[in-house]
């Protein structure tokens, strides 16, 4: 087993802050991605009352080798979770809200129209908040993500989450032409297009590179880069651990590409510090235009 670098070693410290976060979370019986998917940066988005939002349950009916989140058959919908989100983002003032869910094959949509009902709660209590996605692949159905469409959130995320080469071993339920045919979709539906990899799997730096001109070629705008972290000793091992000169490495790839932003680091996870990144790809935008 590779020791992990000083530099992934992350110190917990509690604070009013995170205490906050947490009670509120308890109090609306909501749930997070933070701590299903134990990442590494639940202290320092606590710590600035930011949290990402996880719909639909906490059970997942994939199995992925990477992901923390537990695997089973989900509980149905609770259908007051769309106004118990808006209530907690109202409470939180947050002016940039990120919502992400299991996946839930089980359901005839995928949880589509929970996915619709969030957005627009969220939209309809907290009118000036701008809404970021991260949303599961529904098997490539179009009229489940009509509906996400629908409700226009202000950016469509969904991560590829490691190269085409890869998904057999991390991520055998999924396919990956069927999520760069989301990402394609959503594109043409006029959104700002999001993805995330994880890089530490055993991946070569010319697979990621043909992953980022794919990413490129349906029309993403941002991407995320970051260390993969077994999170049990039941999951994927580190095949490495990359120090940061190669993920701004990646990142100067990545925008060399065609990419707008490309946030990359051993820490860095889809929606941490997502409001920045947000306005990054704003100004990278800005410029280009």
């Amino acid at each position: 087993m590779l020791r992990k670098p000083e530099w992934l070693k992350i110190r917990i410290k509690a604070s009013p802050e995170t205490a906050a976060v947490r009670h509120l979370i308890r109090q609306h019986g909501l749930h997070t991605v933070c701590e299903s998917a134990r990442c590494p940066n639940q202290n320092d988005c606590w710590g600035r009352r930011t949290a990402t939002f996880m719909i639909l349950g906490t059970v997942c009916t994939r199995n992925c080798r990477f992901c923390a989140v537990a695997s089973g058959k989900p509980a149905a919908p609770d259908p007051t979770e769309p106004v118990k989100v808006a209530q907690a983002v109202k409470t939180m003032n947050l002016r940039y809200a990120v919502l992400t869910s299991v996946t839930r094959d089980d359901l005839p949509d995928g949880g589509a129209q929970q996915w619709a009902d969030t957005i627009q709660a969220v939209r309809a209590v907290n009118p000036d908040c701008l809404i970021e996605v991260l949303v599961p692949d529904f098997r490539g159905s179009q009229s489940a993500l009509q509906k996400i469409f629908a409700a226009r959130p202000d950016v469509f995320g969904h991560n590829l989450e490691t190269v085409h080469e890869l998904y057999p071993r991390v991520r055998a339920q999924a396919d990956y032409q069927c999520s760069l045919e989301l990402l394609r979709c959503a594109k043409a539906a006029g959104f700002v297009i999001k993805t995330g990899i994880m890089v530490g799997l055993g991946e070569t730096s010319a697979q990621v590179h043909t992953l980022m001109e794919d990413a490129v070629a349906v029309g993403c705008d941002i991407m995320t880069i970051g260390q993969y972290l077994q999170p049990t000793p039941a999951h994927l091992p580190v095949n490495r651990y990359l120090a940061q000169a190669e993920f701004d490495e990646y990142r100067r790839w990545g925008l060399a590409a065609g990419l707008k932003y490309v946030y990359a680091g051993p820490l860095v996870r889809s929606s941490f510090h997502a409001a920045e990144v947000f306005d990054h790809q704003n100004q990278a935008g800005l410029k280009m235009s």
